[in-house]
């Protein structure tokens, strides 16, 4: 996992990964949600175009002009809404704040499927506070649909509630992955061999799919922070459970395993 040299009090808080504590506000949800959907927006601008430009960065991942478009208009609402708040975003970095809230930004979840001009792509949005994961947003621009959620507030699909499946066990289970080749092969073959249909709907949509029943997990075998930041609340009030691969609710870790919860342990002994 990629690290950010930055200061440890200005980090989303580690040690608070489940979402618990009291109800966010709803005008902070609706402030998240209508923000990632305007910067969703954005990256439409530059989708399926020949004329993208297209960079790498220092670790050879991809990067575009609509990364950073998206990135700045989301940490401009954010300065102008919640000035005290730090911003942590995949593209530029940290700007300090001092409430001990934290917004975590992905302007573009599979830059990879965005160049190719898949519709898989996501902007992502998340707020961490005191009490843990707050709200978290994955906006679809290109297929037009929005998932997210508030602590205490319930998970939506474009403003319908939502809920994960009630599939229970693994055999005819759909696990999502970003791609095959993350995983440590005996851990796939055990995924495999309980039943589960392994399917590389990945990055963000495979979350999206989970929270709205659509599939009944998500693996990521390795992951950034700001990939996974939105998904524990979504998880959590979708009904499902957040961890990493070992068990763990903490999202900052490498690693993340998302599901409906009642086959999450099924899925955990196969990954360990």
């Amino acid at each position: 996992m990629k690290d950010i040299d930055i200061s440890p009090q200005d980090q989303p808080p580690a040690d608070n990964s489940e979402p618990r504590g009291g109800a966010i506000a709803e005008e902070v949800i609706d402030f998240a949600v209508d923000a990632a959907q305007r910067a969703g927006r954005i990256t439409l601008q530059w989708y399926q175009q020949r004329s993208l430009s297209v960079s790498a960065k220092s670790d050879g991942t991809p990067v575009t002009e609509a990364d950073y478009a998206a990135e700045r208009l989301l940490r401009s609402e954010i300065s102008a809404a919640y000035p005290d708040d730090s911003v942590w975003g995949e593209e530029e970095g940290v700007s300090a704040g001092r409430t001990g809230r934290s917004w975590v930004i992905d302007p573009i979840d599979g830059t990879k499927a965005f160049v190719q001009g898949v519709p898989l792509y996501a902007t992502l949005l998340a707020l961490v506070d005191g009490q843990g994961p707050a709200v978290g947003v994955i906006c679809l621009p290109a297929l037009d649909e929005c998932v997210w959620a508030g602590r205490g507030r319930g998970a939506y699909w474009n403003g319908v509630p939502c809920r994960v499946s009630e599939h229970a066990g693994l055999d005819g289970a759909y696990v999502c992955t970003s791609g095959l080749s993350y995983w440590p092969e005996p851990a796939l073959e055990r995924v495999r061999a309980a039943g589960a249909r392994v399917r590389t709907w990945g990055d963000a949509y495979g979350y999206a799919l989970v929270a709205t029943g659509r599939a009944e997990a998500m693996v990521d075998p390795e992951c950034f922070d700001w990939d996974v930041a939105a998904m524990p609340v979504i998880m959590a009030e979708a009904g499902g459970r957040f961890s990493n691969t070992s068990g763990s609710p903490e999202w900052r870790s490498g690693s993340a395993a998302a599901s409906n919860g009642l086959l999450h342990d099924d899925l955990l002994a196969c990954l360990r």
